[in-house]
């Protein structure tokens, strides 16, 4: 026996498809604005006008040819700084930040440990970390960004 489609289902299809598709919409939204960490740039006009510099900084950092590998040994860093050899004689700093930035930023300052091989003087907290690790020696500069967890 077959039962005739009334108003009543059509009224429980529409309201069954219509209530998926919000129910979608509002969990995505929620898991959206409680994982955005912020802005990525304050001002992107600024940023816009800065951006031939950031060209120039990065070739003239390619064409010093240094490089660093990010080790975490007991919660504290070891880069590895490398320039067709150890990187022997730097300064190097970093600020760590969380990458949804729940946790504060930590600042990082470094020794070297023996030539090119830097340890962090502080220990981070447990989690995930970007890690923008500024490296100077004599007038040449580079930056680098690492991920790293503790």
């Amino acid at each position: 026996m077959l039962r005739r489609f009334t108003g009543w289902h059509m009224l429980a299809a529409m309201i069954g498809f219509f209530g998926v598709i919000i129910g979608v919409n509002v969990t995505m939204a929620t898991f959206a604005t409680r994982t955005f960490g912020g802005v990525v740039v304050k001002n992107s006009y600024v940023a816009s006008q800065k951006f031939n510099g950031w060209l120039a900084d990065a070739r003239a950092q390619e064409r010093l040819g240094w490089s660093t590998r990010v080790q975490v040994i007991d919660r504290r860093l070891v880069v590895i700084a490398d320039a067709a050899g150890p990187l022997a004689g730097a300064t190097m700093r970093a600020t760590a930040t969380h990458p949804l930035g729940r946790l504060p930023e930590v600042p990082l300052t470094f020794h070297e440990a023996e030539p090119g091989r830097y340890v962090a003087n502080t220990r981070l907290p447990v989690g995930r970390w970007r890690l923008r690790l500024g490296v100077e020696r004599g007038p040449d500069r580079a930056a680098f960004v690492e991920e790293v967890t503790a």
